[in-house]
């Protein structure tokens, strides 16, 4: 796949998916929306380590320099 994010934009990502994480493994979010959250963290460190977003593909939106 080609790449459509940005350093920024993988830097915003991996400290939103940390930052759930910590919520999550504290215990400050519990039941169904602590799962919720874990996956999105999860998708967040995914896509930021590949630097793909598969929204951003569907939409043709790129935050890469050309």
């Amino acid at each position: 796949m080609k790449k459509n994010m940005n350093i920024v934009d993988r830097a915003i990502r991996i400290v939103l998916a940390l930052a759930a994480g910590v919520l999550v493994a504290l215990g400050v979010v519990t039941g169904p929306f602590a799962v919720v959250l874990a996956v999105f963290a999860l998708v967040f460190l995914v896509t930021s380590f590949f630097a793909v977003c598969p929204i951003y593909t569907i939409m043709g939106i790129s935050t890469r320099r050309k």
